[in-house]
């Protein structure tokens, strides 16, 4: 019998856009700009790595992955987010099979059947990744939907809510930088995240995939907050605590397709999850452990990777400026642009421009008046080359106008 619980779930957003779009002929050859999916191509060193010992595939992967991975992927984040020895990637970091399995399957580690005596709460951002929302209700817990506007720097503000729902929160996403709007939470900011989850008991579940791909100032992590809180005295044994992360090379090495990423924090729930993955299996294949670790070890496709990006957002700034709340956004590879009514936009930049963008309203869940706050908007990827970036953001000028 299907959970019950499941039928809250709005339908996908990428479903329900093709619904929408359905029997309308594209105005010109298509291009699609809905997705967050690279398209600048996987880096050199990765393809002959798949290949080069063809017998490991038949070796059942370890699930806590394998010591070069381990050295690889630990070594990247302690430089990154200057991480102590206190982080132990043997204790404090797990391989995922890509994050988004990650961030579902942490619900059900984390939400217990009841909180304060009542239905257990998940804080969620709005707009929001769908996996949070779809987690939540599976491990059966009460979503709550936490606006993140431009009056809130497109952040969500758990601390404003009342006591008795932070007293049931068993767990909080928190996405930076934020998909769709690119927002990034300061080191303060996290810290004050991290003290709440602390305050309260509850787990602080950062998703930092987009970490990488930013302009002048590389975003802040939360095991970064953690560790500036420990330094100021703040914290118990595990500095930790509390706090896990989500990083995966799907954007900052263009990896989509090789799906590899992994969590790393609390080491308490690293142990438990471990101990949870073990039953459920979703180990990485050892030749992709293998390219993961060359991959996290190597800077120079990022950095060329982020440079890439920042050509397609000069381009937007020349195209935008001025127009649909343009900003250029702190970090990811999304624009989130006001044009009133974002279903209807999509449908006249389709029909009039074979232009495909992905209405806000499809990441957002309705307040009770039965308006979200992604009506308005609507997310653009700037994930294709520079010539094809350019010439769906001049269409989207030529139909949508200032």
């Amino acid at each position: 019998m299907q959970n019950p619980r499941l039928a809250e779930l709005p339908e996908y957003a990428f479903p329900r856009l093709r619904s929408l779009l359905e029997g309308i002929a594209p105005g010109n050859s298509p291009i699609d700009m809905t997705i967050g999916e690279p398209r600048h191509g996987a880096p050199d060193f990765i393809a002959p790595l798949l290949t080069k010992d063809m017998a490991l595939y038949g070796k059942y992967p370890p699930i806590g992955g394998t010591p070069e991975w381990l050295k690889a992927a630990g070594g990247w984040l302690a430089r990154r987010y200057n991480l102590d020895d206190r982080f132990a990637p043997e204790r404090n970091l797990l391989p995922l099979n890509g994050t988004r399995e990650g961030l579902f399957s942490i619900a059900f580690l984390t939400v217990p059947p009841e909180r304060k005596g009542r239905r257990p709460v998940v804080l969620l951002p709005n707009p929001f990744y769908q996996c949070y929302a779809a987690a939540a209700l599976a491990a059966g817990a009460e979503p709550v939907y936490v606006d993140a506007t431009r009056e809130t720097n497109f952040l969500p503000d758990f601390a404003s809510l009342p006591a008795d729902v932070l007293e049931r929160t068993a767990l909080a996403y928190l996405c930076t930088p934020a998909n769709p709007q690119g927002s990034v939470a300061s080191l303060a900011e996290l810290e004050d995240h991290v003290r709440l989850a602390r305050r309260y008991g509850f787990t602080l579940v950062v998703d930092e995939c987009y970490c990488e791909i930013y302009g002048d100032t590389a975003p802040a992590g939360a095991l970064e907050a953690c560790m500036s809180l420990a330094a100021a005295g703040e914290g118990a044994d595990d500095p930790f605590a509390n706090v896990l992360v989500f990083h995966s090379l799907s954007k900052r090495s263009g990896l989509a397709g090789l799906r590899s990423g992994f969590v790393a924090g609390d080491r308490a729930l690293i142990a438990a999850f471990r101990q949870f993955r073990s039953y459920v299996g979703p180990t990485i294949p050892l030749p992709l452990l293998a390219a993961a670790a060359a991959a996290w070890e190597d800077e120079v496709h990022v950095e060329a990777n982020r440079a890439l990006y920042r050509a397609k957002f000069d381009a937007a700034a020349e195209l935008l400026a001025g127009r649909f709340g343009f900003y250029r956004p702190a970090g990811g590879f999304f624009l989130w642009l006001e044009v009133g009514d974002g279903e209807a936009a999509a449908v006249r930049l389709w029909r009039e421009a074979g232009l495909r963008v992905l209405p806000g309203k499809y990441l957002s869940h309705p307040g009770p008046d039965g308006r979200s706050p992604g009506d308005a908007f609507i997310r653009v990827a700037l994930v294709d080359d520079l010539a094809t970036t350019r010439a769906g953001l001049e269409r989207l000028v030529s139909v949508l106008g200032s």
